[in-house]
């Protein structure tokens, strides 16, 4: 039976996550945990995330996950999502400043105490429903609609420009990389586990995944 670990360091929205894999793929088995044994024999890794990054990585530290996990997202289908996506960025302005796990060389950016588009000013956090338009043909995506919607909550992003590892962008005041890829890992801003229908289907996408 296939397996699919949720690394627990404390920092999450670890059992609403396995709730909505659990929902999708009835017959593979879920882990929420933080033994590095059980992370490693697992066939699917999810990185979750939320709070400030400051905090995430001092725990992602405290315990070596950034080891484990650069370890086990070299070879195996591997989720990040939300925080977790940031915490594969290589810096984070949060908390006057970060140094992430640098699997992807994007710096993550604070959108701002004055955000504003066409006259109105935007709120920050960044909360709520959001299109998010694929800029590669990625597994991932399969039977999503391009320009679908997503459920985020974030205040820090992943810049658009430039970024080569893109797979989706959104749109707030600026735009931003929704979802990053390279290889067999593919992370992504928003919640998908808060995203109805889109989002179990991403995360249905990524147990079939293969990783190629």
């Amino acid at each position: 039976m296939k397996t699919v670990a949720i690394i627990d360091y404390g920092m999450g929205n670890l059992h609403s996550a396995r709730k909505a894999v659990e929902h999708v793929a009835p017959d593979v088995t879920v882990l929420v945990t933080d033994n590095a044994d059980h992370i490693r024999e697992a066939d699917h890794v999810i990185l979750p995330g939320v709070g400030a990054i400051r905090d995430c990585m001092a725990e992602i530290r405290r315990l070596e996950v950034d080891t484990l996990v650069r370890e086990v997202s070299r070879d195996r289908p591997f989720l990040g999502i939300c925080v977790g996506m940031q915490a594969l960025m290589s810096r984070s302005e949060e908390n006057g400043g970060v140094d992430c796990i640098g699997l992807f060389p994007s710096e993550v950016r604070y959108f701002g105490d004055n955000l504003v588009e066409n006259g109105e000013r935007l709120k920050v956090p960044h909360m709520g429903w959001n299109e998010v338009f694929q800029t590669i043909d990625h597994p991932l995506w399969h039977n999503i609609p391009d320009g679908d919607r997503f459920y985020f909550v974030h205040s820090y992003y992943a810049e658009a420009k430039g970024n080569a590892d893109m797979a989706g962008r959104a749109h707030y005041g600026v735009d931003l990389a929704a979802a990053v890829a390279r290889d067999n890992i593919f992370a992504v801003q928003f919640h998908p586990e808060k995203s109805a229908r889109a989002g179990l289907q991403l995360l249905k996408n990524f147990v079939d995944w293969s990783g190629k």
